[in-house]
């Protein structure tokens, strides 16, 4: 199993997001052009010593990981986002799925969309916009390993 993170705008969030794929050994993709310079003092603190134990592809572009997912073949790309009704909690996980996030202020763009091979998100209250992007990917992974029935290393 995998996080994609597209285009990341947060680098708190990024380096979140690397700690918590580091503690529960998963790797990560991060798809380039970041928002933010990936040596950013933010983004260190955010992950703390974990940035090191973290398995993480730098990717220059949405292309280069989709030549990336091309040697992968048979992973599902598997977009977390609020313009789905599918919660998370009624999809059924493998254990090699790729995690899709989009940037924290617009998402992925429409030929994203129309590239992935599943959308989900988190059910939440009437009114509520979006969670932050770290705790919704945390939810949805945990589940995601839960069903897989992966121990964290």
């Amino acid at each position: 199993m995998k996080i994609a993170l597209y285009q990341p705008d947060i680098p708190q969030n990024t380096g979140t997001l690397l700690r918590t794929a580091a503690c529960l050994g998963v790797g990560v993709d991060v798809i380039e052009p970041c928002g933010f310079v990936f040596s950013d003092k933010h983004f260190k603190r955010a992950g703390m010593d974990y940035l090191d134990l973290a398995q993480v592809d730098r990717l220059a572009s949405w292309s280069a990981f989709c030549d990336l997912r091309q040697k992968e073949d048979g992973r599902r790309l598997v977009l977390l986002t609020t313009k789905s009704a599918a919660p998370y909690t009624d999809f059924a996980f493998r254990s090699d799925d790729v995690l899709l996030l989009g940037s924290e202020g617009s998402g992925v763009p429409q030929h994203v969309h129309d590239q992935v091979d599943a959308r989900i998100t988190v059910p939440m209250a009437e009114g509520a916009r979006s969670l932050n992007i770290a705790i919704a990917a945390a939810m949805v992974l945990g589940e995601a390993l839960r069903q897989a029935k992966k121990p964290a290393v």
